[in-house]
């Protein structure tokens, strides 16, 4: 167990907040550069994150600057340190890698900040680096150990076949995976992800992580992947995955899940292809024959870019207590409202509050960032409290939510 911070440490740390926030991004860019002169390092990471425009440094500069603000107050930080344990998880960060990263810090904070970085802050900042490193280390040593003991859990690698490709939408398609070794697999929670580690011809290992789409089986998997504008692994996978292809999975990893018996009503509410993890919630769901409400909330262009309508609608059918309201923000001359979608144009803020069960509702959301942003900050301002509001969106948290 790490050694509580020393009251210097915590007053060094805290003094550097002003130059963090004028020279944060140049630090992070700097230790980027010094961890990522070693291979074996630089291909834990997701590099389409990073570089000049990439979102990764920014959201590692923000947390930097809240880990800072808040060394004496870190049970503000806990969500935040349970969604890096669990990204790191998936990418199968070990505890060696650590001294590379922290080696990196310290020498990028040295030389950006020059004699302003004297050993007494670099002293204080190696302290208060390892504290959250070997907190961070225990939290990722339990999910592996929760991994490897789960009836078909794993560690690792694993490689999986794929059993099908079911194309869903003009953009988006399933894959489903079962074992190579034909065994089971380890039941995930709702809403949680798959990391793939994919080696494109041409490019370094390339690591993405991509929602479950299916409710636990004990079988097999199911993504369902949008193809991204010069997505170079959504791009591979629709153009190369078929039948048969071999593709290197690590265990179902994420805090974003349905709670395992809702009490509350439930909304689902997603937009584009955040609709992957709300199809996995909505198929547990229906499949635990609950009492509580649910509504199934989900806004897209149009007939031709709506995933999976099908599934939602059959879904609904055999349950008594789900309600399908599909918005097309543009729908097409010959669409038929009420066969093809619901309701025509965006989700409002007024819609959203005055047809979902605000005052006792829990919200499950999910898609691009803008949309996320603005549901949670209507939800918010509307009274309902953080803790019935869970959410989940693709990329690095390089953004501070509204709310």
């Amino acid at each position: 167990m790490s050694q509580p911070l020393s009251d210097t440490t915590i007053a060094l740390v805290k003094a550097t907040v002003p130059a963090l926030e004028e020279h944060g991004l140049d630090i992070v860019r700097e230790m980027y550069s010094r961890m990522f002169r070693n291979p074996e390092i630089r291909d834990l990471f997701n590099q389409s994150h990073h570089g000049d425009a990439g979102s990764q440094p920014r959201a590692l500069t923000g947390a930097i600057l809240a880990y800072a603000s808040n060394i004496d107050n870190l049970g503000a930080l806990a969500p935040a340190v349970e969604r890096i344990a669990q990204k790191h998880v998936g990418l199968q960060i070990l505890p060696e890698h650590y001294p590379y990263v922290g080696e990196a810090l310290l020498g990028a904070i040295k030389a950006v900040l020059g004699d302003a970085a004297t050993e007494e802050v670099l002293s204080a900042w190696g302290e208060a680096y390892w504290f959250l490193a070997n907190i961070l280390i225990a939290r990722e040593d339990r999910i592996y150990t929760e991994q490897s003991e789960a009836t078909g859990g794993w560690n690792g690698w694993r490689d999986f076949c794929v059993e099908d490709v079911i194309r869903e939408s003009s953009v988006i398609s399933s894959f489903i995976l079962r074992p190579a070794d034909g065994g089971p697999v380890m039941e995930h929670k709702a809403g949680q992800y798959l990391t793939f580690w994919f080696e494109i011809p041409g490019q370094p290992p390339v690591k993405r992580n991509y929602s479950i789409s299916s409710a636990p089986n004990g079988q097999t998997y199911r993504i369902s992947v949008k193809r991204e504008p010069q997505g170079l692994a959504s791009g591979w996978l629709h153009d190369h995955a078929k039948v048969g292809t071999v593709l290197k999975v690590a265990a179902p990893a994420g805090e974003f899940f349905l709670a395992e018996h809702p009490e509350r009503p439930v909304v689902l509410l997603s937009g584009g292809v955040g609709l992957t993890p709300m199809v996995a919630m909505l198929e547990t769901l229906v499949a635990a024959g609950g009492h509580a409400p649910v509504q199934y909330i989900h806004g897209t262009h149009d007939r031709e870019t709506h995933a999976m309508r099908g599934v939602v609608r059959v879904l609904a059918e055999n349950a008594r207590s789900v309600q399908v309201v599909d918005f097309h923000q543009t729908p097409l001359a010959d669409e038929v409202k009420g066969l093809d979608y619901d309701e025509a144009g965006i989700i409002t803020d007024e819609w959203l509050l005055a047809n979902t069960p605000v005052a006792r509702a829990d919200y499950y959301i999910c898609g691009p960032r803008p949309f996320l942003r603005h549901a949670v900050s209507t939800l918010s301002l509307a009274g309902v409290p953080l803790e019935r509001i869970h959410y989940e969106f693709f990329g690095p948290a390089d953004e501070l939510l509204a709310a």
